[in-house]
């Protein structure tokens, strides 16, 4: 059901400084299943088309160039109520304001380097989720 599922993405930063496996355990330590998993680099177009939601707000072009330092896990998790629940297990897109214990509050350098994307709806989960993965790659 496609309520029960999110995107997420390991960003540079995380996978830079080693944190895939602990960010992993994490996810899955808290009920979610991994239904798709992927490690890749952006391009410059895959991350303009992926956050054009956001190329009219001035930190676009960072956050484009930070998106393609370097490579990202891509993932699709399942769990009930997947999008509420994970959003809540990465915590606030400010790390200084995320609660403790979760991926950003233990991970994230900065509200920039924050970790991890989350899908911040059903709707924008499938979305995501069909921007990195086609059907035969979900499991």
């Amino acid at each position: 059901m496609l309520t029960n599922r999110t995107f997420t993405m390991l960003k540079p930063d995380a996978v830079k400084n080693g944190h895939i496996g602990a960010i992993l355990d994490m996810i899955t330590s808290a009920g979610f299943r991994i239904v798709a998993l992927r490690m890749t680099q952006l391009t410059t177009a895959d991350a303009e088309a992926f956050y054009a939601i956001h190329q009219e707000r001035p930190f676009f072009g960072e956050l484009v160039a930070y998106m393609t330092s370097g490579p990202i896990v891509s993932a699709i998790l399942e769990k009930d109520n997947a999008v509420s629940d994970f959003r809540t297990l990465i915590g606030a897109t400010n790390p200084a304001e995320a609660a403790e214990g979760t991926i950003r509050n233990l991970f994230a350098t900065s509200i920039s380097e924050n970790a991890v994307h989350g899908s911040d709806s059903d709707d924008n989960a499938a979305i995501e989720s069909a921007f990195h993965f086609s059907g035969r790659e979900q499991f």
